[in-house]
């Protein structure tokens, strides 16, 4: 009876593998996406404040993280 070599596979070449097929993986999905996340803001928008220290969402939080002096 003969017995056939097992071929032996190290832990570097399995990340190996396992890394060259997820960049197969990323680089066969990115054609297929579409631009959906388009730019729809002009640069005045961009530009506009979006923080409001008076909102009642910020108050709350400062309330509520307050350190005991």
């Amino acid at each position: 009876m003969k017995s056939e070599p097992k071929t032996k596979l190290g832990r570097r070449d399995f990340l190996r593998a396992l890394g060259a097929g997820a960049g197969v993986a990323v680089a066969t999905a990115a054609p297929i996406a579409t631009p959906a996340s388009a730019d729809t803001e002009n640069n005045d928008e961009k530009r506009k404040a979006r923080y409001k220290a008076d909102s009642a969402s910020v108050q709350t939080f400062y309330r509520v993280n307050r350190f005991p002096s």
